[in-house]
């Protein structure tokens, strides 16, 4: 991957669970810190809550429709990690160099994710069963 499509850091790792509130809780007790962000995201069908590890984070993934991706993930392997997320200067490069090296896309366009940031995923056929997603490059938080 060039310069601009290269990841700079893991950005997030995604976490699906049944029950949203009761993994901040989980997590709260486990980190010793709450959420700093709980959203809803409808074109993903999910409500996160977002999670700061020094320069990384850690997303849990609630649907919110029986027939989401996150629900069709927990139905056949349970709860768990769901993806795992690398930031990048620049996700329209990402995608051309990882298509264009042979990569199989689950999208070949950046959409819109949590917090605002552009997002695609790539398939895990393509990165040793893992689902993986890029995102551009978001300002750290304090």
């Amino acid at each position: 991957m060039g310069t601009a499509g290269t990841p700079t850091r893991i950005e997030h790792i995604g976490i699906a669970v049944r029950d949203l509130d009761a993994a901040i809780r989980t997590y709260e007790r486990l980190l010793g810190v709450g959420p700093y962000a709980v959203e809803e995201v409808p074109d993903q069908n999910v409500r996160t809550a977002f999670f700061r590890l020094g320069e990384s984070k850690i997303e849990l993934l609630e649907s919110t429709s029986p027939d989401g991706p996150v629900a069709r993930f927990i139905a056949k392997r349970g709860e768990g990690i769901h993806h795992i997320a690398y930031a990048v200067g620049d996700i329209h490069a990402a995608l051309h160099d990882l298509a264009s090296g042979g990569v199989r896309l689950i999208d070949g366009e950046p959409r819109k994710g949590a917090e605002g940031l552009s997002i695609a995923f790539i398939h895990p056929l393509s990165a040793c069963g893992v689902l993986t997603e890029i995102t551009d490059t978001a300002p750290q938080l304090p």
